[in-house]
């Protein structure tokens, strides 16, 4: 325990009454099944790409586009103006700078849909975009997009060769969502598309002098992105060249394995991008609009789409983020021991009938394994997810099912599905495992930073934290390789980065919450470390804060307090052993302050990752439920 003041029953007393109302509030949230859905919200970009599928799927008429989805691009259009930043441009996370590929992407579908190019938004946005090098500074997906409308040199796009399909297990060693992107997308790319554009339209305005179209190799003639630029321009070749039987072939099979992972899913790998491709694929490969397929690809795509208070609250959703709101809130509940013993038992029901029972893409790499574990979305039967499956066995630490039976045999068969899922160096990553290929990551399509899907200390923690909960022993060889893949990976500042919340305030509370439940002693000197590093970074508000802009500076970057992140510190500092200092006392009291009536609070930065760098997210029920969570630890550690 940490030397500093003591906790006063009057904080003990607001703590508990901050917890129940957050409980309360949690419970009235939840659906009358059983579980939690909170909206799941990003960027601009994909509003952005909704009026580009517009225009694929309903072609203009000369200079006319009169698509019969107008009252829904409006509402896109609206919805994307409304997040203009004022210099012009658009970011990528709240109260980020301008980034250029969501501002090409603003721009182009803006033009598109009839804003004009006078206009004093439109103006400053062109100028903002020429200002961070212009159309040529935007990331391979925005150019491959405008290339489909000749909006961009193919010649100076990546390629995506369809024949990767017939390169044995290759696909395999992409991460499950480029896989599931790239496969479709290699169809729409190896079809040549020139769709057409309204006459007159272009963006040459957004050209920046002097900026080469090329991809750019900024690593040097003796580099694998060199070699895959290289490689490129063979296949670019081949293209134009190469048997056209074979590439048939391997589109027929690229289109087959997508139609493939829609089964049991809530459309290709449940996600935004690979939906969007698929639609483009079942068209290009001559799939009728009315065809069964067409139709429920677009029925998935559409469901995405969302309203909430009008034209102002139009957007598009990511994906469904129900399977991990549902453990996360059941576990804040269940931890608070606030609620009625079979208060969750519905919620246990609706998580059982979600636990995966057939094999997916992970069963490459783990042939034999009996199928389990939980996905994040409604259906996405073939990518279990190792953090969705940890969390959802801690919620089931007080969640009980109508048959307890059922539910440990689920449990049983989970715990040993991600004993199964520990890579080689010692920890988890979220789909696959020893998912590692580095030089992947110079594929020139892969400046989506999100190649892989490499292990990493916030999952590994949690998956340690819930596999201990479930009676694997600290002792056990694979808690032992967790825990020392933590040590290794802890920063130089003390921290852990976190791969799937921002940034090292997640990751180090999840891996210092693994690191205790391996048994690790809260006076080892990385554990002490950790708790000072989080002490140190403490805002004066009493709360904690990290930008996005973590993980561009490789380096923790303050950011102003937000209930989620603070709840992660104190999280993490109780974890460290530190249950009376200052800084610990300081966190509740912001927790507490900064609640509001009804049990609620706001907050307004992302603090979710999608790909560092690239995308973010914001998950509207973490600023309720781990402070929830974080007040529930505390008392928990003062009344044990």
């Amino acid at each position: 325990m940490m030397p500093g003041l003591q906790i006063s029953d009057g904080l003990l007393v607001h703590a508990e009454q901050s917890a129940r109302r957050a409980v309360e509030a949690l419970l009235k949230m939840r659906s009358q099944e059983g579980f939690w859905c909170a909206d799941l919200t990003a960027d601009s970009t994909l509003e952005s790409d909704f009026i580009l599928l517009q225009l694929w799927m309903h072609p203009p008429e000369g200079k006319t586009w009169n698509p019969p989805t107008r009252p829904l691009i409006d509402k896109a259009v609206r919805s994307i103006l409304a997040r203009q930043l004022p210099d012009g441009g658009f970011n990528i996370y709240q109260q980020g700078p301008s980034e250029i590929s969501a501002s090409v992407k603003a721009y182009f579908s803006l033009k598109l849909a009839g804003v004009d190019c006078g206009d004093a938004r439109m103006v400053r946005l062109r100028d903002r975009i020429l200002a961070m090098g212009g159309l040529q500074r935007a990331n391979s997906y925005v150019k491959i997009n405008l290339s489909l409308f000749g909006l961009y040199p193919r010649e100076h796009v990546p390629s995506v060769p369809p024949e990767v399909m017939l390169a044995g297990k290759l696909i395999y060693e992409m991460s499950s969502w480029t896989r599931a992107i790239v496969i479709p997308l290699s169809i729409v790319h190896a079809s040549r598309p020139m769709k057409p554009v309204p006459e007159g339209f272009h963006i040459d305005e957004l050209h920046a002098a002097g900026v080469s179209f090329a991809f750019p190799n900024d690593k040097g003639f003796f580099s694998w992105k060199n070699f895959f630029l290289r490689v490129d321009g063979l296949l670019k070749l081949w293209e134009k060249h190469g048997p056209k039987g074979v590439r048939r072939m391997a589109m027929r099979k690229a289109l087959d394995w997508s139609l493939e992972h829609t089964r049991h899913s809530d459309g290709l790998a449940a996600i935004y991008p690979p939906m969007m491709y698929l639609i483009m694929a079942l068209d290009v490969m001559g799939v009728p609009r009315d065809h069964a397929d067409h139709l429920e690809a677009q029925r998935q795509f559409d469901r995405l789409m969302t309203e909430r208070g009008g034209d102002a609250g139009f957007f598009f959703q990511p994906c469904f983020s129900v399977v991990w709101d549902t453990a996360i809130a059941a576990f804040s509940v269940g931890e608070s021991n606030m609620a009625p013993p079979d208060a969750l038992q519905s919620t246990a029901d609706w998580l059982l009938r979600k636990e995966i029972r057939r094999p997916g893409d992970w069963c490459v790499k783990r042939p034999g394994v009996e199928p389990s574990g939980w996905y994040f979305e409604h259906a996405n039967e073939f990518y279990p997810d190792i953090d969705d499956t940890a969390m959802v066995l801690l919620a089931m630490r007080h969640a009980r099912a109508s048959s307890i039976p059922d539910q440990q045999k689920a449990i049983d068969r989970a715990v040993n599905w991600l004993l199964a899922m520990q890579s080689k160096d010692g920890g988890w990553a979220a789909f696959d495992v020893d998912n590692n290929w580095g030089f992947l990551a110079d594929v020139p399509f892969a400046d989506h930073n999100a190649m892989l899907d490499p292990t990493c200390p916030d999952i590994t923690g949690r998956v340690m934290e819930a596999l201990v909960a479930h009676g694997t022993p600290p002792s056990h060889p694979a808690i032992q390789r967790g825990a020392a893949f933590l040590r290794k990976t802890q920063g130089a500042d003390s921290s852990w980065y976190g791969r799937w919340g921002v940034d090292y305030i997640y990751g180090t509370f999840l891996a210092l919450r693994g690191l205790r439940a391996a048994g690790e002693s809260d006076r080892e000197a990385h554990i002490l470390r950790a708790g000072e590093w989080l002490r140190a970074i403490q805002n004066a508000d009493g709360g904690w804060g990290e930008s996005c802009e973590s993980y561009d500076r490789n380096s923790f970057v303050a950011a102003p307090s937000t209930p989620s992140q603070t709840a992660w510190a104190v999280l993490g500092l109780l974890a460290s052993g530190d249950q009376i200092s200052e800084s610990v006392r300081d966190g509740i009291e912001y927790l507490i302050e900064t609640q509001k009536s009804d049990g609620t609070w706001d907050e307004t930065l992302a603090t979710g990752t999608g790909f560092p760098r690239v995308f973010y997210l914001t998950y509207h029920l973490y600023r309720n439920s781990f402070p929830a969570l974080a007040l529930s630890a505390f008392l928990n550690e003062k009344y044990a």
